[in-house]
């Protein structure tokens, strides 16, 4: 039957052409959107790695030309009255890099020497001071977080994330005491020294693809990073009150300062809708599409079985049951479904064979799985109507007709 259905289909290609070509469009349409869903929701499933929740990102900027001595005693001023002010629970220096700020600062890292050298690309750097652990709320697995020893270590020191450890190092090899180059370290006075490794850390979010991390040691006399971001993670509750305190405790103590107090909860917010728009536009568009191909492949299924009623009605005075002719033409659009489908997937193998958007192959495959299913889906749910129309149609009365 499988066969017969295939010999008659391919016989007929010339006719069913235009239904090939729909079936083709609705592929590729399905195979985008499903595989764009894919990669959203694998990395939304990965381990974040921090807790955003009662953090604030707190970005101060002096006014005029201030020496960095003045600079430094000013931020001190600051962390000091806000580890000290009621709701407050933690204070952390860093850069502007923050959770969810569409800010990164990332480049290449290496490690070993000659044929034991490796190399990680596009590693994202976060200056962080010692109570950054704290305040994020990250978990070590292996060394220690900075503290007081490193201010007067010949190196700096630097924690990495498990990935960055599994892209630098040999399975099974202690990252711990060992010298990270390449990148910027070129230019540095003192080489990078690994004293810890944490779990994940993805400032970039929850939906852009986890990448490797770097911890850089921020001491407190750090003149170079002397006024750029703090975070501050506050008591469970803290609103606008607490906010507007902060900023006016910050004006109080140098009137040429300015800050900019934006909750991580908040800037998460933003980025979810600004990534999440042009998927949900695509998804719209898809949606119209793939509506627009179920009408065609209705209508002309709907025309087919008009102009096949005298054939029909002779299977039906030749003994078919009302299944079977059913069966008949549920079979051939899902055989030209299968046609479609061949020249679909010549189209998609292209994505992950060029490396199409450096997307992971698995995000390809699956896309390609989910729109195969869909596509069968959405052909058998559009031949559903005309084969009952087909089943009933009853042999005097299509003879007659004829």
């Amino acid at each position: 039957m499988i066969r017969h259905l295939f010999t008659l289909m391919w016989n007929r290609k010339r006719a069913n052409s235009l239904l090939v070509i729909e079936l083709v469009l609705a592929f590729v349409v399905l195979f985008a959107v499903s595989s764009l869903g894919v990669y959203l929701w694998g990395n939304y499933r990965a381990p974040l790695g921090f807790a955003y929740e009662q953090v604030w990102s707190v970005s101060l900027s002096p006014g005029g030309q201030p020496s960095r001595g003045q600079v430094l005693g000013t931020l001190q001023q600051v962390i000091q009255h806000l580890k000290a002010t009621p709701g407050v629970a933690g204070v952390a220096r860093t850069e502007g890099n923050t959770p969810y700020s569409f800010s990164s600062n990332n480049g290449d890292l290496e490690a070993g020497e000659g044929d034991k050298k490796r190399v990680c690309d596009q590693a994202n750097y976060y200056d962080a001071s010692p109570e950054f652990r704290e305040v994020m709320g990250l978990q070590m697995k292996a060394g220690r977080w900075f503290d007081r020893r490193d201010e007067a270590a010949n190196s700096r020191s630097v924690v990495i994330t498990e990935s960055l450890r599994d892209a630098l190092f040999a399975p099974g090899e202690s990252p711990l005491g060992h010298i990270i180059g390449g990148g910027p370290t070129r230019m540095m006075p003192k080489p990078w020294r690994v004293v810890g490794v944490s779990g994940s850390y993805r400032g970039d979010g929850e939906l852009n693809e986890p990448r490797p991390a770097i911890f850089l040691y921020v001491s407190p006399q750090d003149t170079a990073h002397a006024l750029a971001t703090l975070l501050v993670r506050v008591q469970p509750g803290s609103g606008a009150a607490l906010e507007k305190k902060i900023s006016d405790d910050i004006h109080a103590i140098s009137p040429t300062l300015s800050s900019n107090i934006t909750p991580l909860a908040d800037q998460r917010r933003v980025q979810f809708k600004q990534l999440l728009t042009p998927p949900f536009i695509m998804g719209v568009v898809s949606l119209f599409l793939l509506v627009n191909v179920a009408l065609g492949l209705f209508g002309v299924l709907w025309l087919n079985i008009s102009q096949r009623r005298a054939e029909l009605g002779v299977r039906r005075a030749l003994g078919a049951t009302a299944g079977a002719i059913s069966r008949q033409v549920l079979g051939e659009i899902l055989v030209l479904t299968t046609f479609g489908l061949g020249l679909g997937l010549l189209v998609a193998a292209q994505f992950p064979l060029l490396g199409v958007f450096n997307v992971k192959t698995s995000v390809y495959l699956a896309g390609m799985a989910l729109a195969t299913v869909g596509l069968y889906a959405l052909a058998a749910g559009c031949a559903l109507y005309p084969s009952w129309l087909a089943a009933g149609i009853q042999p005097a009365v299509a003879l007659r007709e004829e």
